[in-house]
């Protein structure tokens, strides 16, 4: 209790605050998910400075057992780290680096996803069923575009026609409605003519063809008691987050250069998706930023100095860069879902490195030999880290989920929990073995 107090509330209290950061998220049901985990991790620090050591002093272990005495598989291959640490530091801390600054490289190329649509299997009824909307009605996404002008004018109605052929210019784009399209059925209906498949040059004769449709039709493309006011309705097809921003961002584009200075406003689930994936990037960013800072101070005042507070950041920032680059590199996307790995990683890389350091910070008083005192530390600790790495393998579990970002989560995690052992004995060990004499 002694040797283990300090690490084991000061992991706890570190792993709570990295996902009390998802508090400061734009998205509430983040902010539920963080606060409902820190209790959890609050409620397993208890147990485990009450409950276990009680149950550990009535069990009567036999110390002699050879399931305690016997060296196992981990053990013996922690060795091979100790080596590497201590016979070649500046080499692996080198190749560390480099990988390092291989997964920054990946940062740049992670593309997002917040279609939930898209979340789904192509085998799942849900996907398919909305696939069937998409290719055999209207589709199941919507751009509303509100337009502010005097709706009978015939400059404001051509205006919104232009506007309606660049957005059917794009083939995922089902069908768009407006007023003008009441108009030139009613001027085309009025005379019998295809070639009337016009609006009229005339604000009167607007008006009169305007009287002829019932007022319910009218209802749904413009505000039929001042004409202040028009939607111009389109149906897209389920897109990709991708396709989505490239999209709106020429039909934005578009109105711009040629609204005619008629006030445009966009609306409807395609902007929203837009708009989310600012979100779940300010998310992201927040959560890791925050607790990176919460964490080095948290540690800068249990453990007394500015070095030991450094130190404990370093594998939990590598392993972040780590895993995102790999998201960049073999185009895993980020959503909402796999955002949540930022404070999953920042919680486990911070507990590997504040056990590594507490240890190491106990021989150093212990031991005379400092060439020594990495092997020591290392036979400490690198068991049960490599043990926690081992357990949190049931996380590949959710490889055989029906959503792909929790499949992507699945296996991330394995990587993750990887990366984190990474960052604490080839990036943090070494650099304190070769800084301690300082």
């Amino acid at each position: 209790m002694g040797a283990l107090r300090l690490p084991i509330s000061l992991t706890s209290i570190t792993t709570i605050i990295a996902f009390l950061s998802m508090v400061y998220s734009p998205i509430p049901q983040m902010m539920g998910y963080g606060i409902c985990i820190s209790f959890g991790i609050f409620w397993a620090w208890f147990l485990s400075n009450s409950l276990l050591p009680s149950m550990l002093l009535i069990s009567n272990w036999d110390a002699k057992s050879s399931s305690i005495s016997n060296i196992g598989f981990l053990e013996r291959n922690i060795n091979k780290i100790t080596y590497l640490i201590c016979d070649w530091p500046k080499r692996t801390l080198a190749v560390g680096v480099f990988l390092v600054f291989f997964g920054f490289i990946g940062i740049g190329m992670v593309k997002v996803e917040v279609n939930i649509i898209k979340f789904f299997k192509e085998d799942n009824t849900i996907r398919q069923s909305t696939e069937f909307v998409d290719e055999n009605f209207s589709g199941t996404m919507s751009l509303l575009l509100k337009i502010n002008a005097n709706m009978k004018d015939p400059h404001t109605l051509n205006t919104l026609s232009d506007i309606q052929n660049h957005i059917e210019s794009h083939e995922e784009v089902k069908m768009t409605l407006s007023l003008a399209d009441i108009v030139k059925q009613m001027h085309e209906t009025l005379y019998n003519d295809d070639s009337y498949y016009t609006i009229p040059d005339s604000l009167n004769q607007i008006s009169n063809l305007i009287f002829m449709v019932p007022s319910d039709q009218l209802s749904t493309v413009v505000n039929s008691t001042t004409y202040a006011t028009g939607v111009i309705h389109s149906y897209l097809k389920s897109l990709s987050t991708d396709e989505i921003v490239t999209i709106s961002n020429d039909i934005e584009n578009y109105i711009e250069l040629n609204s005619n200075q008629i006030e445009v406003e966009s609306s409807g689930l395609m902007i929203m998706l837009k708009d989310f994936i600012s979100l779940v990037i300010e998310s992201s960013i927040n959560s890791i930023i925050i607790s990176i800072i919460a964490i080095f101070f948290i540690s800068l005042i249990f453990f007394g100095k500015p070095f030991w507070a450094l130190m404990s950041i370093i594998p939990l920032s590598s392993a972040v860069i780590l895993n995102f680059g790999l998201m960049g590199i073999f185009g895993v996307k980020l959503s909402h879902l796999t955002a949540l790995l930022a404070s999953i990683i920042i919680g486990v890389g911070v507990d590997f490195a504040v056990h590594y350091i507490s240890s190491y910070r106990r021989h150093i008083h212990m031991c005379s030999d400092e060439d020594d005192i990495t092997r020591i530390v290392i036979n400490d600790v690198g068991y049960p880290i490599m043990l926690d790495v081992i357990s949190n393998m049931g996380f590949a579990a959710l490889l055989f989920s029906e959503l792909i970002p929790l499949n992507y989560m699945g296996g991330l995690m394995i990587f993750a929990m990887m990366s984190t052992s990474f960052g604490t004995f080839i990036l943090m060990a070494t650099t304190i073995k070769l800084t301690k004499k300082r």
